[in-house]
């Protein structure tokens, strides 16, 4: 089985931009591989300089305890790319705007992040989100999600 939203746990909210001022989405959710919370992602969408990008941030680790021992964040910014006619993925640091909470873990910078054995598990919901998160989906690619 693939990955999935939660979509009794996906919220948005809109906000303006602390660096330029313009408004911007933020959408939040679990997601599941199969029932277990296999990560809860953040994803928010800006205009900077009119440039359509995202940014992702996703909590993996194991969710059925209160404990967050295992937690680990990555981040990516999604948009635009030198010679590259669609948006591509670039890995950042994790968790990078998001204030400092037990929940979070480990925020891995990028270099942590292209060495972590968890890289692969962070890509597969960085897609899920671009696919099945209406929001983000339509903030970076103005298409709804294919049937």
């Amino acid at each position: 089985m693939g990955l999935t939203i939660d979509r009794a746990s996906w919220q948005n909210r809109q906000f303006v931009c602390s660096c330029c001022g313009t408004q911007a989405e933020r959408t939040w959710a679990s997601v599941r591989d199969g029932e277990p919370v296999a990560a809860v992602y953040y994803a928010s969408c800006y205009h900077h300089d009119g440039v359509h990008e995202a940014w992702i941030d996703a909590i993996l680790g194991s969710w059925a305890t209160e404990t967050f021992d295992d937690h680990v964040t990555f981040g990516c910014r999604v948009g635009p790319v030198a010679d590259s006619p669609t948006p591509a993925a670039t890995l950042v640091n994790g968790g990078a705007v998001a204030a400092d909470s037990p929940i979070y873990g480990h925020k891995l910078s990028r270099d942590e992040g292209l060495a972590h054995p968890r890289l692969a598990e962070f890509w597969q919901v960085v897609d899920t989100v671009l696919e099945h998160d209406e929001v983000v989906r339509q903030h970076m690619y103005g298409t709804a999600q294919s049937s």
